[in-house]
């Protein structure tokens, strides 16, 4: 089992900036992707950006340029540091972990995000 814990979000203006970070913990091996989705009300849950262990990077249209995902793998965190947010931003992001080798994916609870004036 692998828990996440997940902190950050909050409210911020449109153009603002904002990050969200998630603690990975129990039984993690280390082929692994981390990343975060994003579900607004009345829409389905959606990628924003993964990170592999190794490094490798993924993001979603909507937010390239703006959005930037990191890991620490010493200590299985991923960091989102959101830039130029808009109001479309806002949404409950959800932090995921997989292993990558089993397909396995846990999920955090989830944070929230609102970009509003």
């Amino acid at each position: 089992q692998v828990q996440l814990v997940e902190s950050g979000g909050g409210l911020v203006q449109p153009g603002g900036s904002l990050s969200v970070s998630c603690a990975a913990s129990g039984r993690i091996f280390s082929f692994n992707r981390m990343g975060w989705y994003r579900q607004a009300p009345g829409k389905q849950r959606e990628l924003v950006a993964e990170i592999t262990s190794g490094g490798s990077t993924s993001y979603a249209d909507a937010v390239k340029g703006r959005f930037t995902i990191s890991r620490e793998n010493a200590a299985n965190t991923v960091t989102l540091q959101m830039n130029s947010l808009k109001p479309e931003d806002t949404a409950v992001y959800y932090c995921k972990f997989r292993h990558i080798l089993s397909g396995v994916d846990y999920w955090g609870q989830g944070t929230q995000v609102t970009v509003s004036s």
